[in-house]
């Protein structure tokens, strides 16, 4: 009796014991949390997106604190709390570009098969099979890895290929890092109106055309037609864009003969041909020709119809002939 009353006592002493000692350790060996810290956790969007580089919103609150990262490295906060924090820290916010995630690839090679995939619908299965079925090796595969890693549901898989919705995109680089492709950059919207190559296909140019209806072939008319020295340069067969130079006239995109450049996310409409203008006495040659039963107008010169002159309508084909040669042999 006395032996089974003993062991529970004994227990119970121990515990008080080593519940003494704890505490009086948590007091001892303290260490003071920062006030701030916890100030700038609790206003913080909670995402845990790990896009500021930091495990979680906490992780990064703690870095903030000790002055390990800057305070306008949550992308989903925004500029709005990057002044809260640097209230809080007493700085400066230093508000960039927003960014934004772009995938390059417009997806107009989905339909150009090697085989027919059969299996997880994962672009990280995908890609170890022969890196994937499409015969542009570099194009999306439109798995929808990406979609399902995004919290914010800002990228979707639309016709066989991964479309970002900027209105929705944060900048958390969860897309960024699981494409197997590497498709998906971070993209500083910097100018008004947004250029964007869509490829990210380093192929030949005549290998493009066989897989692709539209990718980059490396053509370098885009860096022709930009007014900005370096803003475009085509590297390894593919153009890139500068987004430090950029101005975003748009000029490229009007230049590239593949449509693969995109202005806010669509490609531009040729611009129409300026056609000759008429001067008013061709106009008044033309309605002869028309009707060569009206009455001549005046001013309009004519001669007696006979077999050896021209028609009033070769009289205004010779002279459209006249006013063209005019103008390449005198350009003023």
């Amino acid at each position: 009796m006395n032996t089974v009353l003993l062991a529970p006592i004994i227990l119970g002493v121990l515990g008080i014991v080593f519940g003494a000692v704890l505490a009086f350790a948590s007091k001892v060996f303290a260490v003071e949390k920062d006030p701030r810290e916890e100030e700038i956790a609790s206003i913080l969007p909670g995402a845990n997106c790990g896009g500021c580089g930091y495990p979680g919103c906490s992780g990064y609150a703690n870095a903030v604190v000790k002055g390990i990262a800057p305070v306008n490295a949550c992308s989903p906060g925004g500029a709005d709390l990057a002044k809260q924090i640097a209230e809080i820290m007493g700085v400066e916010a230093e508000i960039g570009a927003r960014r934004v995630a772009e995938v390059l690839c417009s997806g107009h090679g989905c339909d150009k098969l090697r085989y027919d995939y059969v299996g997880l619908s994962d672009c990280r299965a995908m890609v170890k099979v022969s890196s994937g079925p499409l015969q542009c090796t570099y194009g999306c595969l439109g798995g929808g890895t990406c979609e399902q890693v995004c919290q914010f549901d800002a990228i979707h898989i639309v016709n066989g290929v991964a479309v970002v919705d900027p209105d929705a995109c944060v900048a958390c680089n969860q897309c960024v890092e699981v494409c197997p492709k590497n498709l998906i950059h971070m993209i500083p919207l910097k100018t008004k109106r947004h250029v964007a190559v869509n490829c990210h296909s380093e192929a030949k140019g005549a290998e493009v055309r066989k897989s692709c209806d539209d990718g980059c072939i490396g053509c370098g008319l885009c860096v022709k037609a930009c007014p900005k020295e370096g803003a475009i340069v085509v590297e390894n067969n593919l153009a890139k864009i500068n987004y430090d130079l950029c101005i975003g006239c748009g000029l490229c995109a009007q230049a590239c003969p593949r449509k693969t450049i995109t202005i806010d996310g669509k490609v531009p409409e040729p611009k129409p041909k300026k056609e000759d203008k008429l001067t008013p006495q061709d106009s008044k040659e033309a309605a002869v020709a028309q009707d060569k039963n009206a009455p001549v107008p005046d001013g309009v010169r004519t001669a007696p119809a006979s077999k050896d002159l021209d028609t009033p309508a070769e009289m205004l084909q010779k002279q459209a002939e006249r006013h063209a040669e005019k103008k390449i042999t005198d350009p003023k």
